[in-house]
């Protein structure tokens, strides 16, 4: 997640130039977004600021409360049992294979959405596609990360006094930062971004369906394997998946240009019937 916060940082900087050049040059593919480089700067260097933050905050998680591990390994039944009943399946897991197959999808997810600048609505607009898909990336970075970093919870592996996970992994900060899935919400930003973005520059397509289905599917696959490898609970993919799929959808729905067919104003005249003057406000939409 670090690395991918310096690299949206990057990018931004590079994308003005292309971004004037596809916003004048192309007119026959109009955008259904609107981009301004000074609110949308501030708002992506904001959440890329922080992210950073909350990036700080996890560096400086304190190790897991000896007294809390000591009633782990004491009382592994009964701590257990206190964990609710919707996540309490999942405690001790530790599959080490799950955990380096969820990092495929996870990766898939991030260059998915370049995929459609080969569509030519989308190619023509390539800058102000790409600093959306930056932004609502950032975004997502900032509230995870800072989430992270100040609330505690217990990864599944935790739990796992089988032997296979080491002592002091169980015991080390990293294994506090449960809730929620990171994975899972950048997974699933990155894909329903790509989904709103594509529907919206192609409100007829037939095939948008298919593109909907593996923007679902893809974080549902890293969030199943984020559970059996033990990081995290099914409450914590949950939550990651809704975050992350709304921010995908919310950032760009937030930038479609408004309706100009719509009209709001005042009218004033004499009833015809009753020759009483009236003054009323009028909604007119031009089909």
């Amino acid at each position: 997640m670090r690395k991918l916060t310096l690299l949206a940082s990057l990018l931004l900087l590079t994308l003005q130039p292309l971004m004037a050049q596809t916003e004048s040059d192309n007119t026959s593919h109009p955008s259904p977004y609107e981009w301004s480089w000074v609110r949308d700067g501030i708002w992506t260097g904001a959440a890329i600021g922080g992210a950073a933050g909350g990036f700080l905050l996890i560096q400086n998680k304190d190790d897991i409360d000896p007294e809390e591990f000591a009633r782990i390994e004491n009382d592994l039944d009964g701590a257990i049992d206190d964990i609710n009943f919707i996540d309490r399946w999942a405690a001790g897991n530790h599959d080490e294979d799950a955990n380096k197959i969820s990092d495929i999808p996870f990766a898939i997810s991030f260059a998915a959405p370049f995929a459609m600048l080969f569509d030519d609505e989308i190619n023509d607009h390539t800058g102000q596609y790409i600093g959306l898909y930056i932004e609502s990336l950032a975004t997502t970075a900032a509230m995870y990360t800072i989430t992270a970093g100040l609330v505690d919870r217990s990864r599944p592996y935790v739990y796992d006094d089988s032997g296979v996970t080491g002592r002091d992994r169980r015991m080390s900060n990293n294994g506090q930062r449960s809730f929620y899935s990171g994975h899972v919400a950048a997974t699933a930003t990155a894909t329903f971004f790509m989904a709103k973005a594509y529907s919206d520059f192609n409100p007829d397509a037939t095939g948008k369906f298919w593109v909907w289905t593996g923007a679902a599917v893809l974080p549902a696959s890293v969030g199943y394997f984020r559970i059996q490898a033990g990081q995290h609970f099914l409450t914590d993919v949950l939550l990651g998946y809704t975050l992350g799929a709304a921010t995908g959808i919310l950032v760009p729905e937030l930038h479609k240009k408004k309706n100009t067919d719509l009209s709001f104003y005042p009218v004033r005249g004499i009833h015809r019937f009753s020759g009483d003057e009236y003054q009323a406000m009028a909604l007119k939409y031009s089909f």
